[in-house]
């Protein structure tokens, strides 16, 4: 998984887990950004966006690894559809933010509104918000595996990467897509993150941040050191977390043989990912690999490049995301899986009332 379940926070509530983000250049001079939360939306997670919450959509536009403009989704509570009572819709707003207002708050200039399930459009601005296919490929169980040998055992299981099935196959999500002239963002290269973040009565807290596929599920085993990735700012990465990425790095490396100076590369490797921001240079094709980072889009298979990265030795889990389910327009994802898809699926995990907003 991306960041799927990464936290207990994450788990009590999916409606605030951001499970991944993606940045890529969508029509001539525009650009898209996309996040996705409700990791199994429909089958062990809500398929809604938590109401009194704040999901962001942050740049860093001058290198400092702290954001200058920020475009803010806030959502209404849910309401029947027309007609439906099995079906959900909620009114959103997304704003833009610059300064000050880009760091905290909901402050912005409103750029566009809708409701779920349906493309909002003004003055060259697209948004969606609602249920989605999840993109994401990746291996659950042969990364439990795999993480569990290291821990536990103080080995290398290579073998734990043969079983080959990717865990979020038919699986929906719930996604926040906008897409808007590049101008509204900036020029050049940008440093861009997403964030979820409770606001309701109570100041802004926030729960969840993604800065590049897989950091917590891969790179940061102990969950007290997730929540502090989560509940921070790029600008504090490398205080915070450089060390641990390291330590960890140096030691999948060294057990999997695959450097004669396991500190030295342990070093590289979290200088290369702090702080963690995805890079982009607007206005260009977007790509995610080991040799690079720039934007992602919805069929990187960014779980070869991260494990790669962590051990600095090919590895591949087998899998790949679902292509068929991807559109070549706005909104770029898919239609959702219907039930009859997924007709025998086990649930990700037991479900659970939403939390309660605060």
């Amino acid at each position: 998984m991306s960041h799927h379940f990464d936290t207990p926070t994450a788990r009590e509530d999916p409606r605030i887990n951001v499970c991944d983000f993606y940045l890529f250049q969508g029509a001539p001079d525009a650009t898209v950004m996309a996040l996705t939360v409700n990791s199994d939306a429909g089958l062990s997670a809500p398929d809604t966006f938590r109401d009194e919450s704040l999901y962001a959509f942050r740049f860093d536009t001058d290198g400092d690894a702290r954001e200058e403009v920020t475009f803010k989704v806030r959502f209404a509570a849910p309401t029947h559809a027309d007609g439906d009572e099995h079906r959900h819709v909620q009114r959103y707003e997304i704003r833009r933010a610059m300064g000050k207002d880009a760091r905290k708050g909901a402050a912005g200039a409103l750029v566009v509104a809708g409701e779920t399930g349906t493309v909002a459009e003004a003055d060259g601005i697209k948004a969606f918000a609602g249920l989605a296919p999840d993109p994401f490929a990746g291996d659950a169980a042969a990364l439990g595996l795999f993480r569990a040998a290291i821990m536990k055992e103080g080995r290398f299981a290579a073998e734990a990467w043969q079983n080959r099935k990717n865990f979020f196959a038919n699986r929906n999500v719930t996604a926040i897509v906008l897409e808007l002239p590049s101008h509204l963002i900036g020029h050049g290269r940008v440093n861009a993150w997403a964030t979820a973040s409770l606001y309701g009565h109570a100041p802004e807290v926030q729960v969840s941040r993604w800065g590049l596929p897989l950091i917590t599920n891969v790179f940061i085993p102990d969950e007290n050191v997730r929540e502090i990735y989560n509940r921070t700012g790029p600008e504090d990465d490398l205080k915070n977390l450089a060390s641990h990425i390291a330590e960890f790095s140096e030691k999948v490396s060294g057990l999997a043989g695959a450097t004669t100076h396991p500190v030295e590369y342990a070093k590289r490797v979290a200088g290369r990912l702090c702080p963690i921001v995805l890079p982009y240079e607007l206005g260009t094709d977007a790509g995610f690999d080991f040799a690079s980072f720039n934007g992602r889009g919805l069929a990187d298979d960014v779980m070869d490049v991260m494990l790669t990265l962590l051990i600095n030795r090919a590895l591949a889990d087998g899998v790949a995301p679902d292509r068929n389910r991807i559109r070549k327009d706005f909104p770029y994802f898919g239609p959702a899986y219907a039930a009859a898809e997924q007709s025998g699926l086990v649930p990700a995990r037991r479900p659970a009332p939403p939390a309660a907003d605060n």
